[in-house]
């Protein structure tokens, strides 16, 4: 063999000619749209693997809400990989992150239109959307902005309204008649039904609306016709509301995600015959709470009615120093009502005036079914002991227990040494049984 031909013989023997279609699409699929198309100037099939459907099914299209030299074209590449790979998109998420100023706001709407028409006219396979966290409210959203991206989302959802099982627009802060009017659109294209089944309007209006008193919200919502889940803040949820998903989507309905937010109005009157009869009629629904600083017990008994299957409850964000607050009738009055129900607990809040440590046992281990354990507080290190033990005797079954327990104290080497200890003890359960997170934090 002469010197050219061993030259020549390594790369007609390259693994990378060779590769196998389908591991070469797996490469591709790891790769960011820049080396992407580096990578498809290689050769012919590199170039044909560019345009494989795979790797434009799932698509996150974030865009940087401040000016800057490195963010500078990813409007218009974004814009670009749509119009070229847009067809094959079947699960698109969009994030606009904190827009500093009118000009990108306006740069951001006028790429959206594009982005929404190409989509509109080329793409039959889309069945998942997520535009969250625009907060159309803000200040840096003139109303011509504002209206022009409500009026593209708008007729894009009128397109798109008969494959799209998927939306979310969390955050979006529309007004009533903003929001109702975009949900609409969506049976516009089905004779006044939209077979949407995931729906995710969680802070979906403005704060301080009452969603609730809105005729013009239950009759949008008596439009979804196969809800499986729904995503939505309490001061949307009322009894007509209940009584048309009861009506709509009781054979299909298995989760309801209610947020209710101290600012929001949620002090509106709803009977527990409506969670009954949608309870009854839904016989696999399942309901998740997730309150933000609202902790006192009368405001939590007025929306925690007995008569609604509660799976999952979430108390965060509630630091505040108020003597006159505590959170021990809410743990042993209104909590165990739901022991046959409860499946995720999560509490976060500042209770160092007064001790829960036996109130927060006696709910756990009640709890026949609960699987997550969740707590940020002031506790006793041997409270994690006593949960431990409750598991290892088998009065709870746990699969999660974090815990951060909150000192006011700057060091934690005591709280520390024995926490090690506590989890050496019980190290053989932990690790065959349980997700398992607790430290000391020092809350000064």
């Amino acid at each position: 063999m002469d010197e050219e031909s061993q030259a020549v013989q390594p790369r007609d023997q390259s693994c990378w000619a060779a590769l196998p279609d389908v591991c070469l699409r797996r490469v591709f699929w790891w790769l960011g749209d820049r080396d992407r198309s580096r990578a498809a100037l290689v050769c012919r099939k590199w170039n044909q693997m560019m345009y494989s459907a795979d790797l434009w099914r799932h698509r996150t299209i974030t865009f940087s809400g401040r000016p800057s030299r490195v963010h500078a074209s990813e409007f218009e590449s974004a814009l670009w990989y749509v119009k070229k790979f847009g067809r094959y998109l079947e699960h698109l998420e969009i994030k606009f992150l904190n827009p500093y100023n009118a000009v990108l706001t306006k740069k951001f709407q006028v790429t959206m239109r594009g982005l929404l028409s190409c989509l509109g006219k080329d793409n039959h396979r889309l069945k998942s959307l997520s535009v969250q966290h625009l907060e159309l409210d803000r200040p840096v959203w003139r109303n011509g902005i504002r209206g022009s991206l409500i009026k593209s989302l708008s007729c894009f959802l009128r397109r798109a309204g008969r494959q799209l099982d998927h939306l979310s627009l969390k955050g979006a802060r529309l007004t009533v008649e903003q929001g109702c009017a975009v949900l609409g659109s969506l049976s516009c294209s089905r004779g006044g039904e939209s077979l949407v089944s995931r729906l995710n309007i969680e802070d979906y209006f403005s704060r301080h609306l009452a969603v609730y008193s809105s005729p013009q919200f239950s009759k949008t919502m008596a439009t979804f016709r196969s809800l499986v889940s729904l995503s939505l803040n309490y001061n949307c949820v009322s009894d007509e509301l209940l009584d048309g998903l009861c009506e709509n989507n009781a054979r299909t309905l298995w989760t309801i995600n209610i947020k209710c937010h101290v600012h929001d109005p949620h002090g509106q009157v709803i009977w527990g015959m409506s969670w009954a009869r949608l309870a009854r009629r839904a016989s696999n629904l399942k309901v998740n709470f997730f309150f933000e600083r609202v902790m006192k017990h009368e405001r939590l008994a007025r929306v925690l009615l007995q008569e609604i299957p509660v799976r999952g409850l979430s108390l965060r964000s509630c630091y505040f120093s108020d003597p006159d607050w505590s959170m021990r009738p809410t743990l042993t009055d209104l909590l165990p009502t739901f022991r046959h129900t409860l499946q995720k607990l999560t509490f976060e809040f500042n209770n160092n005036h007064e001790s829960l440590d036996e109130e927060l046992c006696f709910l756990v281990s009640s709890c026949r079914k609960l699987f997550y354990f969740k707590i940020w507080a002031f506790l006793d290190v041997r409270f994690v002991e006593r949960i431990l033990k409750s598991q290892e005797e088998g009065q709870c079954s746990l699969r999660t227990l974090k815990v951060r327990i909150y000192t006011n104290r700057y060091e934690t080497n005591d709280e520390d040494r024995t926490l090690r200890e506590i989890h050496r003890k019980y190290r053989k359960l932990i690790d065959s049984e349980l997700n398992y997170f607790v430290i000391a934090y020092p809350m000064m």
